[in-house]
């Protein structure tokens, strides 16, 4: 199969692509203009320079492929960053305008199958029940951009061709900016995860996130949660990661002081604890980490390296 990637050179990117390669696919990756990091494009890959923004070179790029896989995102690097509303604006975009062109060319060039990148803390707190993809989003105000995405996607779904929505859990691994800023953290003798000890938090691995995205294109339309299989509280993942780190457990500031990080902060101290049974039952996917217990030390001793 002929697939195109955009956000190829991002965390989840990097990993999918080499994936599809050793399928057996031939993968583009479409670098926008003036980006620097095209170099970072696995060799066997074909490289195609295009904005989201321009639908017209959009369409030029994704004609003959019969897969295209959205991935797109402009995600604030520092923890200070997320708390500013001003710095998702780009994020917003590229969730409004560019997933809209993007499932606007598929279709006009005559894909058949799109996959969209989603984040499943645009759910609702639940606390300790179990979230499927039936329950309504209700994203906060930085991440609203979600439901346009989701909405562009859906739109594309017509007669034979598929729409694949992945809404993706809170992500670690070995380069993930997320996971450094906890275990800096950690090290201070701080817990960084925002609100109470006992919410739940459900995660994924950059390597088990992009094998769900692979094995995605063989799923049936619709919306699907892409988590580990066993969502930890919040008291349970800072736990692993000390001990990881060989140090204390750290404090957790009070769970009121999430709103002092804005709305980002009002969303990560959400209580999520997502199903994966969906993904599991539609595709040949399993997470390799069961859980953050597995996964999140393998990480930090990665990073390390």
């Amino acid at each position: 199969m002929r697939v195109v990637v955009t956000g190829a050179t991002g965390v989840i990117g990097r990993r999918v692509v080499p994936i599809l390669l050793g399928a057996g696919h031939r993968v583009t990756a479409l670098v926008r203009p003036q980006s620097e990091r095209g170099a970072n494009v696995p060799s066997g890959c074909d490289v195609v320079v295009a904005s989201l923004f321009e639908e017209a070179p959009l369409a030029k790029a994704i004609v003959g492929h019969e897969a295209v896989i959205n991935l797109a995102t402009h995600i604030p690097k520092s923890a200070l960053g997320i708390m500013f509303r001003s710095a998702w604006r780009e994020n917003d975009r590229i969730r409004t305008e560019g997933a809209r062109n993007v499932a606007d060319a598929a279709a006009k060039v005559g894909a058949e199958i799109l996959v969209q990148e989603s984040f499943a803390y645009a759910y609702p707190d639940m606390g300790a029940e179990w979230i499927d993809e039936a329950v309504v989003l209700r994203p906060a105000a930085y991440c609203r951009s979600i439901l346009n995405a989701e909405a562009s996607a859906r739109a594309f779904a017509r007669g034979s061709t598929r729409t694949i929505i992945l809404r993706f859990a809170a992500f670690y691994g070995s380069d993930a900016s997320q996971t450094r800023t906890m275990v800096d953290g950690v090290r201070k003798g701080l817990a960084t995860l925002p609100g109470r000890r006992s919410s739940f938090i459900s995660s994924i691995s950059h390597d088990d996130a992009a094998a769900a995205v692979v094995a995605a294109l063989d799923a049936p339309s619709g919306a699907y949660n892409v988590s580990d299989n066993r969502p930890v509280t919040h008291e349970e993942f800072i736990g692993v990661l000390a001990d990881a780190l060989d140090v204390s457990h750290p404090r957790f500031l009070p769970p009121w002081t999430a709103a002092l990080m804005g709305s980002a902060g009002r969303t990560l101290s959400r209580s999520i604890k997502l199903r994966n049974d969906k993904l599991k039952a539609a595709t040949v996917w399993k997470p390799r980490s069961p859980s953050i217990k597995e996964g999140l030390p393998a990480a930090i001793t990665a990073s390390a390296r």
